[in-house]
């Protein structure tokens, strides 16, 4: 793949801190399955999930929920990371806003019920009930949502706003799937299809037990049969526990913010390109 270099709105990193966001990137997560519930509570379910999926927008700087129909009218949930507010949007203008801070899941359920039933929703039918199990933290126990370490959200939202924008920068390239955020694992991602079977997903997942912080990443899908020894660009490594393919954890992002994006981009071409070759053979 060609290092082609487009400049995105990259918001400059501080890799020093990359180990200090785990609180914020839970509290996130778990805020974030208010737009995933939008998904599970009111579309039918797809085989793949991605009902339950989010986008990025960039305006808002907000993971946002799959449009509802109500009334005539376009209906999302979206969730501001940077400071955990709660958006209800009604044809793409803010309805609501419900700041989280200081609320429990609990509290922020009746509110959004009710945010939606004003649109035209029946609120009877939202569900917080998932299919799929999420990391264990204080939230779900029935705390309240926290913002005092504001630094730490402003600093996990620059990151999934970075990768909204340079995975749709690769999406445009090599034609892969839409660049959507999974309320399940919590990675922003996008996908390849290669023939006659297999994938590539290319993504940024914002930290798991496996990687304790922000990280890019490149898989391969089905995993080869050889390990993997190409040399890859930007600092990234190959990781075969579990899984195939390249990481770029984001304490090794340089820490000259005009050289991150540069960085970033080279590691997912090698990757990709590595990866494909991997998949074809």
């Amino acid at each position: 793949m060609a290092n082609t270099s487009t400049a995105t709105d990259w918001a400059a990193l501080n890799p020093s801190r990359v180990k200090q966001l785990a609180d914020a990137r839970l509290q996130v997560h778990y805020a974030a399955q208010f737009a995933a519930a939008v998904g599970i509570s009111y579309l039918a379910a797809r085989p793949d999930d991605s009902h339950t999926n989010m986008d990025w927008d960039p305006r808002l700087e907000a993971l946002r929920s799959r449009e509802l129909r109500a009334l005539s009218h376009a209906v999302r949930v979206a969730l501001r990371p940077r400071d955990l507010t709660l958006f209800v949007l009604l044809d793409g203008a803010i309805g609501q806003q419900i700041p989280l801070h200081g609320s429990t899941i609990g509290q922020v359920e009746s509110t959004l019920r009710a945010a939606l039933a004003a649109c035209g929703l029946d609120g009877r039918r939202l569900t917080m009930r998932r299919h799929y199990n999420l990391p264990s933290h204080p939230v779900a126990g029935g705390d309240a949502f926290d913002t005092t370490r504001r630094e730490e959200f402003v600093e996990l939202a620059r990151w999934f706003g970075n990768a909204a924008g340079i995975l749709g920068e690769l999406r445009t390239r090599t034609g892969s799937s839409e660049v959507r955020c999974w309320p399940h694992h919590f990675d922003i991602a996008t996908l390849a299809t290669i023939p006659p079977s297999g994938s590539c997903g290319a993504g940024m997942d914002p930290g798991d037990d496996m990687f304790p912080e922000p990280y890019y990443y490149v898989n391969a899908r089905p995993a080869p049969s050889q390990l993997p020894t190409a040399p890859l660009e930007g600092g990234g490594t190959w990781h075969t526990d579990g899984w195939v393919g390249a990481v770029l954890p984001g304490s090794r992002l340089t820490s000259d913010a005009g050289g991150q994006e540069a960085q970033v981009r080279a590691f997912l071409n090698s990757a990709v390109e590595a990866c494909t070759r991997l998949v074809t053979g």
